[in-house]
């Protein structure tokens, strides 16, 4: 039996990724998941730096990092310097400080480009679990397994709810290129 509430889900979970790919973006403001996309190797695994001390933004241009075992500090420290952030840790005793530049003209665009390309990604990736689905419907035609009735309502529910995904993808990619151009 065909269940729609799989696609959906899956749908959800795809956007779900996308908003927190979006979310760990540099935008000029100091936001405490901007470096959850940084993984530290420490006790012999990669581990996110949330898991390793306490994040506080004191500043809309500051990042604090109060960092749990003092042996880790030179850890984060150097993959915070690793990632693809641009930012320059600022260590004192076991309180990492990350200062936030202003984002350059040239930065900005480039910055709406990669959320540009990011949304693609996320419907694009959308668009497959309906494929997916639609797949799953005509085998089931087929076999006799389920109506052409029903086929073609179940095809109008996974369109219709895609429709709004793709949609609500394209009002956080906008919203986000909006804030990266604020200065």
């Amino acid at each position: 039996m065909f269940e729609e509430t799989i696609y959906k889900n899956k749908m959800k979970k795809t956007f779900e990724v996308f908003i927190q790919e979006l979310s760990s973006l540099r935008t000029g403001r100091a936001n405490a998941s901007m470096l959850d996309i940084v993984k530290v190797d420490v006790y012999g695994q990669k581990m996110p730096i949330n898991q390793l001390g306490s994040i506080t933004t004191p500043e809309p241009r500051t990042i604090n990092i109060q960092v749990w075992d003092v042996t880790n500090v030179v850890l984060i420290d150097s993959a915070i310097k690793k990632s693809e952030l641009g930012l320059n840790p600022q260590i004192d005793g076991q309180l990492i400080r990350l200062p936030v530049p202003d984002l350059s003209e040239e930065r900005r665009s480039e910055m709406k480009k990669i959320i540009k390309s990011m949304g693609e990604k996320c419907k694009v990736s959308i668009r497959n679990v309906r494929r997916e689905a639609n797949d799953e419907l005509k085998k089931l035609s087929k076999s006799k397994d389920i109506s052409e009735d029903d086929v073609k309502k179940k095809e109008k529910i996974i369109q219709e709810y895609t429709d709004d995904q793709v949609k609500i993808v394209d009002e956080r990619v906008s919203t986000k290129e909006k804030e990266i151009m604020t200065i």
